[in-house]
């Protein structure tokens, strides 16, 4: 057993050794993409053949150099300059680098740290994340000023404070709770100066909530709320957005807003919160009692929400194994790029959040196809009046794996009613604009910072050529391949090779199995 652990641990070190070469080229002084479909991000169709000038990190030039079919004049292409990289992207289709408006990086009770998510997040196109809390504001914006100098391979981070939370390095309140509107304040106040992007709320008493979203206002910081069900039957969705708040995360309190006949949810009498599966059992009973779709207050709530300008970042993915717990638990990339500690977290537990498979069956998932179906209504309807919809994943939770999840929702954006081009849009330009760095990034223009994502196959015919796994194709030859995962992300004006990026959080998931023996089975499967 010894010696094969060792020959286990010199093929890995080999392995570190190769997977380590090229995996990110740049940045250059010049760099032109050569050939390329360009996908803009802001809801245009696509074009090409396009050559994209980047210099430093800024897109200086976009300029289309031809037909389809018909040859290039290279005499008409912008010409490189002396010490400039070309990267040539014949027929490949260039997007705008992703944007996840709900990324936590990584946590204490997965095992999963910084490292291995960024890197799945990058080989998925993700090149902006906003963390809606997480370990903490000074561990987070560590990671944010690195990444910005781009000392790590990370996506652009924004940090977004869990309200409330203090850390070593945060601790405005001396850990006094927030019980008056003006420690509410003077909490608020503290966090902007601590260089926080903004605020993530769950829901308190609503002189808190009042004082705390209008106090971040003034101080022009950005905010999101998950509407827990300990607060929303006193403040909803339609409180926060008139008091102040920015963007509603995953769905909680919306229905509450469009409640028409009773003022709480219908809770069992034995439900406990503390209980994850009444928890998740029950809420995927909630659609069903808000009022009928285009109905007077339905149009109501979501007359006045566009009119706040609010933005809505639904996260779909997240509660997906609810309606199809098979599928979610059987996604092939768990067997290479989950971490044994992660999926270890995913078992049925009555601790570990979201692990509320207890004895989750038929009627509960029935429930939940029929809850995702009036929340995908709501939400095409909302983006059809013209209103911000966002791509937000909430990975490390449900089955859920940082980038392959991100991929997962975009699918079901487009279930929900959204063209391609409109689910791109909700991926990169609505997600800038909800950050308030529309004009830097999420569409491909002359100025903005050089993020894009760049893959072989078209995704607006198949988005699951995103997934790193890629997409299953017969070919003529009647041979089954896979296409696609994305080769480059590039940030900053950086190239990264994605695939060799997927590489390596493989390695990092084999070591771990290596070093404790880790083989991965579905709940319940004995010996």
């Amino acid at each position: 057993m010894k010696s094969f652990r060792a020959l286990v641990t010199v093929f890995l070190l080999a392995t570190s050794l190769m997977i380590a070469q090229e995996v990110s080229q740049g940045p250059f002084d010049q760099l032109i993409i050569r050939g390329v479909m360009l996908i803009n991000g802001d809801g245009a169709p696509p074009r090409g053949p396009i050559d994209i000038v980047v210099e430093g990190n800024v897109i200086k030039k976009i300029q289309v150099v031809g037909y389809p079919g018909v040859p290039i004049n290279q005499q008409r292409r912008p010409q490189l300059k002396p010490g400039g990289k070309e990267l040539d992207a014949s027929g490949m289709y260039l997007l705008p680098g992703f944007v996840d408006m709900h990324g936590h990086i990584g946590g204490v009770g997965q095992g999963a740290d910084w490292d291995y998510v960024f890197k799945l997040w990058m080989a998925h196109g993700i090149t902006t994340v906003r963390e809606p809390s997480g370990r903490g504001i000074d561990w987070t914006l560590d990671l944010k000023r690195k990444s910005e100098k781009n000392e790590i391979i990370a996506p652009r981070v924004f940090a977004y404070t869990g309200f409330g939370q203090t850390t070593a390095g945060f601790n405005p309140l001396n850990d006094a709770p927030i019980s008056t509107p003006e420690l509410a304040r003077e909490w608020v106040r503290a966090n902007a100066a601590n260089g926080a992007d903004g605020i993530k709320f769950f829901g308190a008493e609503p002189e808190i909530m009042a004082a705390a979203l209008d106090e971040n206002k003034k101080l022009g910081l950005r905010s999101a709320c998950h509407h827990a069900q300990l607060s929303v039957a006193r403040w909803n969705v339609l409180h926060s957005a008139r008091a102040g708040l920015t963007s509603m995360e995953h769905w909680y309190g919306l229905p509450e807003a469009l409640f028409d006949d009773r003022t709480v949810q219908d809770y069992p009498l034995d439900y406990n919160y503390q209980n994850e599966q009444h928890r998740f059992g029950e809420a995927g009973r909630l659609w069903k009692q808000a009022a009928e779709p285009y109905s007077d207050h339905w149009n109501a709530v979501m007359n006045e929400l566009l009119e706040l300008d609010f933005t809505l970042d639904p996260t779909l993915n997240i509660y997906e194994a609810s309606r199809d717990l098979q599928r979610a638990r059987r996604a092939e990339w768990h067997e290479d790029y989950t971490l044994p500690s992660l999926w270890r977290f995913y078992q049925p537990s009555k601790i570990s959040h979201g692990s509320y498979w207890h004895f989750w069956g038929t009627e509960e998932e029935v429930a939940w196809r029929e809850n995702y179906r009036l929340w995908m209504t709501f939400i095409n309807e909302y983006k059809n009046r013209g209103g911000r919809v966002t791509a937000g994943s909430d990975s490390g939770f449900i089955f859920q794996l940082y980038g392959f999840a991100y991929i997962r929702e975009l699918e079901l954006l487009r279930e929900a009613g959204f063209h391609p081009l409109e689910v791109i849009r909700s991926a990169t330009l609505n997600g800038a604009e909800a950050l308030g760095w529309d004009d830097k990034i999420g569409s491909v223009q002359i100025g903005k910072l050089a993020d894009f994502v760049i893959v072989e196959e078209n995704p607006l015919q198949n988005l699951k050529v995103l997934y790193g796994t890629g997409a299953i194709k017969l070919t003529e030859d009647n041979e089954v391949v896979r296409v696609g995962g994305v080769k480059y992300t590039i940030k900053d004006g950086i190239i990264y090779d994605a695939k060799l990026l997927l590489a390596q959080v493989k390695q990092m998931v084999d070591e771990a199995k290596a070093a404790e023996g880790f083989e991965l089975k579905q709940p319940g499967i004995k010996d």
